[in-house]
C-alpha cells in the first residue's frame, strides 16, 4: 500500500532529515516509526501526503507515485491525525467530523449521518456530544473526535503523528487499547509516528526504529526486543527488553500444561491469546504458582499456566519469525 524507494529529504541549509529510506507498509498494517526527537520519523510520515516533498525517491501509494498526485486531492485521501487535534474550535464536533466528506461533495445529510456512526464508534454518542464545541470536551475526548473525522471520508491509509501524547498515561493507555480495536475492525494502513517505545511496541504490526535519518531496524515488535540489530538498537530498546517482550507475547496452546485432578481448578484465568504481562502480573497474586487458561470461542478451561510456561513461552520466540 506504501512503498519508499531510496527516500532522501535534504532541505536548503545542507542538513539531511532522512537519507535513503526504502521500506513497505502493506494493506492493513499499522507500522510505527519510533525514535529520539529529530531523527526524521515526522518528516518521513508527512512526505506521504505531500505536506513535505522529498529531494530524491519515490512514495508510491496503491501503486500511484504521490508526485503525480494534486497535494490538496492527495491530502483529502489521507486520514491525518495529530497530537494537538486541529478541531475547528467555531464548529461543533458533528460539523467537524462530517468536514472532509462534505469537502469531497458528499451531501450534508449523509456526511452528518456518517459522521454519528463514526462518533458512536470511536465511543462518543453523537445525541451527547454532537453539538459540543471543542472547548467543552476532555483532552481524550478531543482526541477521539480527532480520530473520527480522520475516518469520515473512509481513506485507505491514515496517518498518526504521536495522537495520545497530549492526555495523561492512563487516558494514553485506554486510546491506545480503544484504537487497537478500531483498527481490527476497519483495517486501515497507517503509520503511527511516536517517540514513545512502549507505545511503539503496544501498536506496532511491526516497528521502524530510527537512528539519525535512517532506519536502523524493521521488523516486528518481538523480533526488535529479542534480537535487536544492532548497539543502537539494543541501547534504544534498553535492557529491560526482556519484560518489555511479555507484552508483545501472547499466551499460546504451546505455554500450558493439562489439568491434573490432584488440586482445584485455578480461580484465576486469562483467555489464550493474552499478553504474558498480563498472565504473570495474574500470576504473581497467586499462592498457588498457577491460573487457569481458558479457551476465547467456549470459555472452557485449555490448561494451567506456571512460571515455567512463562519462561517457555518466551524461549519459544527467542528466534524471530518462530
Amino acid at each position: 500500500m506504501i512503498r519508499f524507494e531510496q527516500v532522501t529529504k535534504r532541505y536548503a541549509d545542507g542538513t539531511t532529515a532522512v537519507a535513503g529510506l526504502s521500506f513497505e507498509v502493506a494493506e492493513g498494517e499499522l507500522v510505527t516509526l519510533v525514535g529520539p526527537s529529530g531523527c526524521g520519523k515526522t518528516t518521513t510520515m508527512k512526505m506521504v501526503n505531500r505536506l513535505v516533498e522529498p529531494t530524491e525517491g519515490r512514495i508510491l501509494l496503491g501503486g500511484e507515485d504521490v508526485a503525480a498526485a494534486d497535494p490538496v486531492e492527495l491530502r483529502r485521501r489521507i486520514g491525518y491525525v495529530i497530537q494537538h487535534v486541529g478541531l475547528f474550535p467555531h464548529k461543533t464536533v458533528l460539523e467537524n467530523t462530517a468536514t472532509v466528506p462534505q469537502l469531497l461533495g458528499t451531501p450534508r445529510a449523509k456526511a452528518r449521518a456518517r459522521a454519528a456512526e463514526l462518533l458512536d464508534l470511536v465511543g462518543l454518542d453523537p445525541a451527547v456530544y454532537g453539538g459540543r464545541y471543542p472547548d467543552q470536551l476532555s483532552g481524550g475526548q478531543r482526541q477521539r473526535v480527532g480520530v473520527a473525522r480522520a475516518l469520515a471520508a473512509d481513506p485507505p491509509v491514515l496517518l498518526m503523528d504521536e495522537p495520545f501524547g497530549a492526555v495523561d498515561p492512563v487516558v494514553r493507555e485506554r486510546l491506545q487499547r480503544e484504537f487497537l480495536a478500531l483498527q481490527k475492525a476497519v483495517r486501515k494502513t497507517v503509520l503511527l509516528v511516536t517517540h514513545d517505545l512502549e507505545e511503539a511496541v503496544r501498536m506496532g504490526d511491526r516497528i521502524a526504529v530510527y537512528g539519525h535519518g535512517t532506519i536502523e531496524q524493521f521488523a516486528a515488535p518481538a523480533a526488535v526486543l529479542a534480537e535487536p540489530a544492532n548497539d543502537y538498537v539494543a541501547g534504544f530498546v534498553g535492557s529491560d527488553r526482556g519484560l518489555r517482550r511479555l507484552a508483545v507475547t501472547p499466551v499460546t496452546e504451546q505455554d500450558v500444561a493439562a489439568v491434573d485432578g490432584a488440586g482445584p481448578a485455578p480461580e484465576a484465568s486469562v483467555e489464550l491469546g493474552a499478553s504474558l504481562r498480563e498472565a504473570l502480573a495474574l500470576l504473581l497474586q497467586e499462592d498457588s504458582g498457577r491460573i487457569g487458561v481458558t479457551d476465547p470461542a467456549s470459555g472452557a478451561l485449555a490448561g494451567v499456566l506456571t512460571a515455567e510456561g512463562v519462561h517457555r513461552a518466551l524461549r519459544r520466540t527467542r528466534v524471530p519469525g518462530a
